[in-house]
């Protein structure tokens, strides 16, 4: 009763409010070179269909003041360099709004200055299957809670592996396949109760609030990054205010927190957050028996030491933790069927750049941590399986790019990166059966491990006469623990610009990753692996259709070799495993408890289409992105199988419309095939003949969204109404065995249809 008398007050608060009188605000940002980060002077500034504008300063600097607060779309130009328009820029009374104008340099006599602009940048590192998401764009996704990890499950080639969750699927890659860098930073995993040696979880712990864009790339990306075989995402997160102190805070769907931001001396600025879920009231109120919560902290200080210099230093951390509650036998029962982990973990890293000429050079310090206290009682709290680990990667990286001509034709990039990784704990599971009848016996106490990662890369990039630009590098990687410690990873990609809007790229490399470190300490045999590896092989298509409008269809082909085999089960192949909490409903296997060998392979194939419309004069924005594909892999027993997140289909249609400064509207639609599993005999065993030889019922869901924003004299308010899985499709998810009542059943979603609101003022 409570929950629906807050929704109609909200709700009354929304529609009839009275409009607050319309305040000004200012724009200011920087204009720099795409590949060399150099500022630009003299560039061209302006806001489109008004005729407020400004040039950039020596230092590249601009500001365009008396901005009535709204939404703009900003072009920035200058002779010699592509123009490109930045759009979804919000101004809000009394603060600016800082923007970054990344401009890229047409060399002189291989190419054209275009007239019309673009609103899609290209990635310099990636010619293919390469995608950027603003901070905007990403806040306003439906049903995405605000997340930078949900925003991106809408691209092609991605499957949700399950739903709730971040545990995200590249083009037919394991969850642990991908790679996440915030600032510069390597971090292993950024979701709250993150799965170990994957990348998945629930929710991830980065303060979109302090987000300026994300770059994702689902293959082809350069050598520049390694040790992961299927995307990787990068995050680039903005500097603080420096004209004064600012803030925000925020009530959202799953937590509530506060900003603050302001300048540090005249030279540097600051951000810092401080988050908390309050899941643990609502689930508690439920009747769940199982309750999460967890907090969160960020910071970041930036100084500009000078033109030419620059340091950043950044921290985050999560603290996750689980409650138990036994009321009745239903919760002793329920209970059982979780493996629940509290988890402590943070990033820390200091970057310096040093911008010279044409390029630039950064040396990045960094470490993350994350400590597992992981377990999984039976109906009589008796322990299954315990797990207390600590994982921490301390590491040096080095990079530089520079231009080898003056006009830009010939470019260079290279670095060096070196980690300490350490990793301890103990892990038993004594005495288990698996539903095929396997056991396992595991108990591995206080083990401790010291290793080193190393590796060194090199890649040249030429613009060539016609239109043509040819990418060639290599990459090198080293990880001391385990027994063929080297691999190469040679990469190559060309792009064709066969017309002032139509390009068709292809690429070819070798992408590699080291074992799970809880996969070597589980089994001691297991420091026999080898790196696995995927030979990619992308072929691409993109058009634009308008300046705010294009279409790309790509093919790509994922040859997989040296991926972790069982010995004790022959069945099983690593890839299939990293999804979801774990535990017995998956017999345990993405812990890597067997004997494990580098002689898994297999395949992932298939043809993805996207339409991408950015919010422009046309106030009209969406994404409607079509993927087939199938991913097949084969174990010791020489059977080629579906993938476990093998999904032959998969639909995605986002997208708003903008009617005016203070009302936005927006839907979400996804349907996708589903999931392969093992079928239950009568009496809750497996047939291995039978593995991953049947589907889920095929998931779809529709998610609605409202936004109303308000401008005051000094501050802005912004509240929204989101609306999950509108018509209540209670799809399944995992499929289980029921011990007590002998029954094959199947985890649906747990809430089914989900409303929430959000409330945040910025000031």
């Amino acid at each position: 009763m409570f929950g629906r008398l807050l929704l109609a007050t909200l709700l009354s608060f929304m529609v009839f409010s009275p409009m607050a009188f319309s305040q000004t605000g200012s724009i200011a940002g920087v204009a720099r070179d795409q590949v060399t980060q150099e500022p630009l002077p003299a560039a061209n500034v302006q806001i489109l269909g008004k005729t407020l504008g400004a040039s950039t300063d020596v230092d590249g600097r601009f500001v365009i003041r008396n901005v009535p607060a709204g939404t703009y779309q900003l072009r920035g130009s200058l002779v010699g360099y592509q123009a490109t328009i930045v759009s979804d820029i919000i101004v809000e009374p009394g603060k600016p709004t800082e923007v970054v104008v990344a401009l890229d340099q047409v060399p002189v006599g291989i190419g054209t200055v275009e007239v019309t602009a673009s609103y899609f940048q290209k990635n310099p590192d990636a010619v293919v299957s390469a995608q950027r998401l603003s901070y905007e764009e990403i806040r306003r996704s439906p049903g995405g809670f605000e997340d930078v990890v949900r925003a991106i499950s809408v691209l092609p080639g991605v499957a949700q592996a399950q739903p709730g969750r971040n545990d995200l699927v590249v083009r037919g890659g394991a969850p642990s396949e991908n790679l996440y860098i915030v600032d510069n930073i390597e971090i292993p995993n950024i979701n709250h109760f993150g799965t170990q040696g994957a990348s998945g979880g629930p929710l991830s712990y980065i303060n979109l609030d302090f987000v300026r864009e994300t770059a994702f790339t689902t293959g082809g990306f350069g050598v520049r990054y390694g040790d992961r075989m299927s995307s990787v995402l990068s995050i680039d997160l903005r500097d603080g205010r420096t004209d004064g102190l600012g803030g925000k805070a925020t009530v959202s769907a799953t937590q509530f927190g506060l900003n603050l931001e302001g300048p540090v001396t005249e030279k540097g600025s600051f951000l810092l957050s401080a988050r908390r879920s309050y899941l643990d009231l609502i689930f508690r109120a439920a009747g769940f028996s199982f309750v999460p919560e967890y907090w969160d902290f960020f910071g970041k200080t930036t100084f500009k030491l000078d033109p030419s210099n620059s340091l950043t230093v950044l921290g985050v951390g999560a603290i996750d933790d689980v409650n138990y509650f036994y009321d009745d036998a239903d919760d002793y029962y329920n209970n059982s069927q979780i493996l629940g982990t509290a988890q402590n973990q943070y990033a820390f890293g200091a970057t310096w750049q040093r911008l010279f000429g044409r390029g630039y050079a950064t040396l990045t310090l960094g470490r993350s941590f994350v400590s597992y206290d992981g377990i999984q009682t039976d109906s009589l709290l008796q322990p299954i399986f315990t797990n207390r680990s600590k994982e921490g990667e301390t590491g040096l990286r080095g990079d530089a790019v520079v231009k080898l001509s003056k006009d830009g034709a010939t470019e260079m990039s290279g670095g060096v990166s070196l980690k300490r990784v350490r990793f301890d704990g103990s892990i038993a599971l004594p005495d288990y059966y698996t539903s095929f009848g396997d056991t396992l016996n595991v108990n591995v106490s206080n083990y401790s491990s010291i290793g080193y990662k190393s590796a060194g890369y090199l890649q040249f990039s030429q613009h060539l006469p016609a239109g043509f630009q040819v990418t060639l590098g290599g990459r090198l990687d080293y990880f001391s623990l385990i027994e063929k410690q080297l691999i190469f990873s040679p990469r190559f990609s060309v792009s064709w610009e066969a017309s002032p809007l139509t390009t068709i790229s292809a690429t070819v490399g070798r992408y590699a990753q080291s074992p799970s470190y809880i996969w070597l300490v589980s089994n001691e045999l297991n420091r026999s692996l080898q790196q696995a590896r995927a030979d990619q092989f992308v072929l691409g298509i993109e058009h634009l259709l308008r300046a705010d409008l294009r279409v790309r269809l790509e093919g790509f082909y994922k040859k997989y070799g040296d991926y972790a085999a069982s010995l004790d089960r022959r069945y099983l192949v690593l890839a299939n495993t990293g999804a979801g909490y774990g535990g017995t409903n998956d017999d345990f296997a993405s812990y890597g408890l067997d004997e494990l060998v580098s002689a898994g392979y297999g395949r992932a194939f298939g043809v993805e289409f996207l339409a991408q419309k950015k919010l422009s004069e046309i106030p009209l924005y969406g994404l409607l992105s079509i993927t087939w594909s199938r991913a097949r892999f084969t174990a010791l027993d020489g059977v080629e199988r579906p993938g476990s997140f093998d999904q032959p289909f998969i639909a995605n249609v986002t997208g708003g419309y903008r009617f005016d400064d203070h009302w936005e509207a927006s839907m979400k639609f996804r349907y996708a095939t589903g999931m392969p599993y093992t079928p239950y005999n009568p009496d809750g065993t497996r047939n291995v003949s039978e593995y991953n030889s049947v589907r889920t019922e095929s998931p779809h869901s529709l998610d609605v969204r409202v936004d109303r924003r308000w401008y005051f004299q000094n501050w802005g308010l912004i509240v929204y109404l989101d609306i999950q899985n509108v018509y209540n499709n209670k799809f399944s998810g995992q499929v289980k065995w029921n011990e007590r009542e002998q029954t094959v059943e199947m985890d649906e979603s747990a809430i089914g249809i989900l409303p929430s609101i959000g409330i945040s003022a910025e000031f």
